[in-house]
Parts: structure tokens; sequence; C-alpha cells
């Protein structure tokens, strides 16, 4: 899936847009067992709380492609065979009214989820009426030819308020808040089937986390039996060691930083043509990268062993997971420095008298502890 279909179905999380009629849910407690079940009508909601909960939902859509929200495939005798896509397929085609599917599901996420306390199960079905879009990007709903159901499934944490001091418009006066249980925005959930071309695509699911360091393995081998995709996290610390491993004498200075902006302008780029598909570079490109900055040819090499040994070969990296392109560091054990990428000329290595530096030229003006000082020249008399 691409930026705009995540954005145009995570559009109908909102009242007015929705087709959705009821949530189930299964609220676990810390010891793993279930405290209730529910099959909530939003109908009988309110206006707000029907607002609260679909954004809940919305939560396990947000985030960014290659980050928090993980295209998952299934191959052909999974979609065929497999016990995990028939259990998806159950509950999106009988709207969440199979109960055997339900309770194997909800059974299935009990055993492996590794939330830790209190949390919600949380399943909505919608059906979209998808829209017809002409070559110009316009929406006609009349034209509509095809029908969307997908499921998507939300685990929130359940957390307990803390002690406070409200204010009571109707009484006016100050009284203590009642400390409750709430249900937190989601750590984990995912998309079935994907939207992908705008329409179902059964060979994939979007599997969101809400922390990108922490995309919880177990959990998709469970549901899909299928890995995730490295964490981002872990994708820009693996890439930043082949580097340092790699290009040896090569890895200085002015060849990070030339690397950092060529991949940051190739991202600023993309978002200026405003490409659908999101930004993804392979060996070859990161190695094209190397190579217009200066890395000879048998470092590329070198690298490019050790990409596809790390990430595998024919692996397709989100750019933005690889360099931060914010900021600029230069760091070692007790000292580091954070600058204005755009401003990395500032900043340079030099071994004076045998010694190693990293000089940073101050020409504007320089505060310690939020004091502006003077550099004085020490050896002027």
């Amino acid at each position: 899936m691409n930026e705009k279909e995540v954005s145009e179905i995570r559009r109908r999380f909102r009242r007015e847009k929705t087709s959705i009629t009821h949530v189930r849910g299964c609220y676990v407690n810390e010891n793993k067992e279930i405290v209730s079940q529910f099959d909530q009508s939003l109908a009988m909601m309110s206006e707000d709380e029907q607002d609260t909960l679909l954004g809940i939902l919305r939560r396990a859509l947000s985030g960014g492609l290659g980050r928090n929200l993980l295209g998952i495939s299934f191959d052909t005798q999974q979609v065929v065979h497999s016990e995990e896509h028939g259990l998806l397929m159950s509950l999106r085609d009988s709207g969440l009214k199979d109960e055997d599917a339900i309770a194997a599901f909800f059974g299935k996420v009990i055993d492996t989820v590794p939330l830790e306390g209190s949390y919600l199960i949380l399943l909505a079905h919608d059906r979209y009426d998808v829209p017809y879009r002409s070559k110009d990007g316009m929406d006609q709903a009349d034209a509509s030819d095809q029908v969307y159901s997908y499921i998507l499934c939300a685990l929130c944490p359940i957390k307990l308020t803390k002690p406070a001091l409200s204010y009571k418009i109707e009484e006016n006066v100050f009284r203590s808040r009642t400390i409750d249980w709430v249900v937190s925005n989601p750590e984990v959930g995912f998309l079935f089937p994907a939207f992908n071309d705008r329409s179902a695509d059964l060979y994939e699911t979007l599997y969101y986390t809400r922390s990108s360091g922490d995309s919880r393995e177990e959990l998709s081998q469970a549901l899909f039996g299928q890995p995730l995709p490295m964490p981002a996290d872990q994708q820009r610390e693996t890439f930043q060691a082949i580097l340092s491993d790699t290009l040896e004498d090569e890895c200085d200075m002015d060849t990070i930083q030339a690397v950092h902006d060529q991949i940051s302008l190739l991202l600023e780029e993309h978002k200026q043509d405003k490409e659908a598909e999101p930004l993804v570079m392979d060996r070859d490109a990161i190695g094209g990268v190397l190579a217009s900055c200066g890395v000879s040819r048998s470092q590329v090499d070198l690298f490019s062993e050790a990409y596809d040994a790390q990430f595998g070969e024919g692996a397709k990296l989100p750019p933005q997971n690889l360099v931060d392109v914010k900021k600029l560091e230069v760091k070692m054990p007790s000292v580091m420095i954070r600058v204005d990428p755009d401003r990395g000329d500032l900043v340079e290595t030099r071994v004076i008298d045998g010694v190693k530096y990293i000089l940073i030229r101050a020409d504007e003006n320089v505060e310690v502890n939020g004091v502006s000082i003077q550099i004085i020249d020490r050896d002027v008399p």
C-alpha cells in the first residue's frame, strides 16, 4: 500500500464516513485471562463515544510506511491452504459473525501477544464502495465498481488513570477525579486484506506497530505465519555497522556526510515529485550512492556482499530508515555534537601533531549552558 491508499482507508474511520455497524472486543487481564467479551453496536453509542472508538481504531493505520506500517506478504500455499489465512478470511467473510473464528482468533492473540498488563483486542469490519478515480485524481462515487471488504484489528493496553483534581463546571467547585481504567492507543494492529491498487489484495496484510524498534515478531508469526521485516531502528544500526566494517579507511567524515546528503536529497526529490509509491533503495542503488561519494569499487563490492548477508538478496529498504535527514551527529564516548544537516561544512576532522581533532568553525554566536561566550586567541598578548 502507498500513502494515498493508507490515507483513503484511514478516512473511513470517521463517524460520517464509516459503514461499520459494530465492534467486537475482548478484555484480557494481566494473567492472560479473558475478563469479558462484547459486541458493541455503534448505533447505541453517543456521537462522542463513536468518535473516540473510531479514533482508537484509526490509530492502527498511523505512522510511516516502512517504519510503523509494514507490508507482510502471504505465499500462494498459505492463501490456498494455511490455517492463518483461512482464519482471517473467515473473520472477514462473516463480517465478524463467525463465533468459532472469533474465539480462535482471540485465543491465538492471547497465547502470543507480548503486551504486559491488561489490554483490549478490538476488531472492526467495514465494506467500502470504492469510488472510481479518474486520471485527474477526482473521485466519482456514483461510478463505484467494486466493494473492498476488510477487517481492522487493534491491540490496546488498559491503563489506570492517576489521581487528579478536576473542576466541576455545574457545581463550580474542585473535586478529586475518580481513578479509572482507560483504553490507550494501540500498540500493534493490522489491516486485512491490504488495499493495493485501490482494491483487496488477499496476498498481503498491513501490520502496525507503535514502536518502530519493537515490532513483536512472535505475533506476526502466529497470525500470519510470516516473519516481519527487520525493524526500522535495527535497519539503521545494521546499515551503519556495514558502512563502518566495509569502507575501512575510506569511512571518513567527508564520505559519511556525503552519503547522508545524497540519500537526504533523494528523499526530498521524491517528496517534491509527489510520487504515490514509497521510495525504496536496493543494494545496487545504495552502492551507486557510495560510488558517487568517492568510495572505491573494491569497498563498494565489500559493502554489497555484507548488505546481502545482513538484509537478504534483493532486499529493498526505505531510505528514511537508513539516515535521519533531520540531524547530523558526531559522537565520542564523552562528547556528542549535533549539527544542522545543512551546515555540515562547519565541522571537520584533522590530525595535528599526531593528535586527532574534531574542529568546529565558530563564526556565529556561541553559548555554554545558555551563556554567550567570547572565543579569545590566547596566543595574542
